[in-house]
């Protein structure tokens, strides 16, 4: 059995993609944020606390922690990845959620299809690889305008895998 999983991981990628969620703040970027927030908050709260309205203070303070919690959360959630991977003999798909755990699923090229669900204003929702029953949705970390350069490259990679192996794709 290592043989064959040898000669897949000596097999050529026709296609290769890494996904990972956007993330739109950096860990500096995080923190400035936060402490924009810490202070604004501190000031506003004072200001109440100056004009006597102290029990208001206290809820200045939990904007600060419902906005670290939010960020907490989206942080976790981008450290999810998907990777999908083209070679002659079969497509790969690699996920790893937030937590760490990995589902694989593996599809023939000369047998799957890849599904599109379109909406006519905003273009391309989802991208499904469908083989046999089977129906995984692939690239939903990707914006619409991606979703559709990504869907054209993985339709080049399997055409370049359906023609086999005698295909040489550099000449």
């Amino acid at each position: 059995m290592t043989q064959g999983n040898d000669f897949h991981e000596a097999e050529p990628k026709l296609f290769t993609a890494l996904l990972r969620p956007h993330r739109a703040l950096s860990r500096k970027g995080f923190l400035v944020l936060m402490a924009c927030v810490s202070v604004v908050s501190f000031g506003a709260g004072m200001m109440f606390l100056w004009m006597g309205a102290w029990p208001v203070f206290g809820f200045f303070g939990l904007d600060v922690l419902a906005i670290y919690v939010a960020f907490r959360i989206y942080d976790r959630r981008a450290r999810a990845t998907e990777e999908i991977t083209v070679t002659l003999s079969e497509i790969r798909v690699r996920r790893v959620s937030p937590r760490g755990d990995v589902v694989e699923w593996a599809f023939n090229p000369l047998w799957v299809q890849v599904d599109r669900v379109e909406h006519a204003e905003f273009g391309i929702e989802q991208l499904f690889l469908v083989s046999r029953g089977r129906r995984v949705s692939i690239a939903r970390f990707l914006g619409a305008e991606e979703k559709a350069s990504f869907l054209s490259a993985l339709l080049d990679a399997l055409q370049d895998a359906r023609r086999g192996p005698s295909y040489n794709p550099v000449t």
